[in-house]
């Protein structure tokens, strides 16, 4: 749902036409329509220079050291601060909730995991922690360097996640970002398949802070605002930044699989006119919440036979994760509003209007 600012609503991609794909989303059209998955956002908006936050991602309700997930990440530009990375690949797991802030921040982040996990009932062996932190800079916006981040805003993030609507745009980890030099933020969007498929759910969050040439549904929008990349040499902050994408699903995959699952969310990312260039940081990471696969103590000590699903039936939530990610940026782009912040620069949002014959129509 895009969050109000002011007097100010902002519509979804929904409310303007705007369909991506053939598949159906999930009730909320967001990343909690996979079951016990939940998300919980701090909002920093201090003074003339702080715009930046926290958004946490939680697989389940349980304890997440205990029950890990399998999970994949892919890289697709690795400029980028992703800290416990290196674990996923090579175990395929991970065993707290997954943070996102801004790049400086990473490291309080991180420490406020290692609290949050080693506090809970039932950890109180445990002597080593991968803790998962996504960025991406908001330097522009925000006064980075004054680190107003602190593990408390982390923690607080942490504990008031929830289920239900998650509150899109200028909030959380999106805050302060910019996408195709307009306003970004936090995107978040879903798709369900069929019965006859399965019936599973992929979910998508994305903080979206990166540069191209935007196309919303293959319509050249920012050639036709005239606001791209490379356009007049390129003007500072158009181009260059990162985005990180969190997929979830109930579908119960192997880590392997959610490696390939997590692949596809770059053809998303590709629709949307994204440029990937040198400077940006470009990370999707997807998780499964299905109790069937994941790793407690006992299938962790014991040969056991994994119901993942197979190979063969893959394909159709290829296609979910490829259109959930290209609505998320959608969605994290018409929910922002614009915003002034560091040294007095002004991101403005992205019109509704003006692009799309369907918006004219809109309110």
């Amino acid at each position: 749902m895009c969050s109000e600012s002011g007097s100010e609503s902002r519509p979804r991609a929904r409310d303007l036409g705007i369909v991506p794909g053939i598949l159906p989303t999930g009730p909320l059209n967001a990343i909690t329509d996979v079951a016990d998955v939940r998300v919980g956002q701090v909002t920093l908006w201090e003074g003339d220079d702080i715009r930046t936050g926290v958004t946490a991602i939680l697989p389940h309700a349980g304890n997440l050291f205990q029950e890990k997930v399998p999970a994949g990440l892919a890289v697709a530009n690795g400029f980028g601060k992703l800290a416990g990375a290196t674990q996923i690949m090579e175990l395929g797991e991970i065993e707290t909730p997954i943070v996102l802030t801004n790049t400086l921040a990473v490291p309080r982040a991180a420490d406020a995991l290692l609290d949050w996990t080693l506090a809970q009932p039932g950890n109180e062996a445990v002597v080593s922690v991968n803790p998962v932190v996504g960025e991406t800079n908001d330097g522009w916006l925000n006064d980075i360097r004054h680190r107003a981040i602190t593990p408390d805003h982390v923690l607080a993030a942490l504990a008031q996640a929830q289920s239900g609507p998650v509150a899109e745009g200028c909030v959380g980890a999106g805050t302060g970002t910019v996408a195709f030099g307009w306003k970004g933020g936090i995107g978040t969007s879903s798709r369900r398949l069929p019965a006859s498929l399965g019936g599973y759910t992929v979910g998508v969050l994305v903080q979206s802070n990166f540069g191209g040439v935007l196309q919303i549904m293959g319509v050249p929008v920012g050639q036709k605002l005239g606001r791209y990349y490379l356009k007049d040499q390129l003007e500072r902050g158009a181009a260059d930044g990162s985005i990180m994408i969190v997929l979830a699903t109930d579908a119960p995959l192997s880590d392997r699989n959610l490696t390939r699952l997590a692949r596809r969310a770059f053809a998303g990312l590709a629709r949307t006119g994204a440029a990937m260039t040198n400077g940006s940081g470009d990370y999707a990471l997807a998780f499964s919440a299905a109790e069937a696969v994941r790793r407690t103590p006992e299938r962790r000590r014991a040969v056991m036979l994994r119901p993942d699903l197979p190979n063969d039936l893959v394909s159709p939530l290829f296609l979910a994760a490829i259109e959930a990610t290209e609505e998320a940026i959608y969605n994290s782009l018409l929910c922002a509003v614009t915003v002034t912040g560091y040294r007095g620069r002004t991101v403005e949002a992205l019109p509704v209007t003006g692009w799309l014959p369907v918006s004219d129509a809109c309110p």
